[in-house]
């Protein structure tokens, strides 16, 4: 499996916040810390803020931070929201599943549990795992800035 740009960006924003999470942090701050787009990243924010995972405070001297402690954010919880309620087959979908072979396919319960373990042990990990040595972190970005 791999990962979409979007899930990726969503991580590395919580990473961001989590390094001071009580802080605002802008938008443009991220996205210069990362090298990576400012439009992306106001998508990214946008979905967090929806999902309650992050809290954006509108106006002049704004910007985001956490909503939660980051050991109460598991890493699951980020990916499932970050990548939606897509099947990963389309033979999991009763919508627009054309697949000829699936009822005699075996593959699809392969991948389901596959998934499963995925995001079984995602669960296991918090946002505060992520961020354990600080400084080392803080020195990566500020050297990308």
């Amino acid at each position: 499996m791999r990962l979409t740009t979007f899930s990726d960006y969503t991580l590395r924003v919580l990473m961001y916040l989590a390094l001071e999470p009580g802080r605002l942090a802008t938008i443009p701050e991220m996205a210069a810390a990362y090298g990576i787009s400012e439009n992306h990243l106001m998508k990214v924010v946008h979905q967090l803020g929806r999902a309650g995972v992050v809290e954006p405070i509108r106006g002049k001297g704004g910007g985001v931070r956490l909503a939660r402690d980051p050991q109460d954010i598991r890493l699951g919880e980020i990916v499932r929201v970050s990548e939606g309620n897509s099947p990963i087959v389309e033979c999991l979908s009763p919508d627009s599943n054309t697949c000829r072979i699936a009822p005699a396919c075996r593959l699809t319960n392969i991948l389901v549990g596959a998934f499963e373990a995925l995001y079984a042990s995602l669960d296991s990990y918090t946002l505060a795992d992520l961020v354990t040595n600080p400084k080392v972190l803080r020195r990566a970005l500020a050297t990308q800035a």
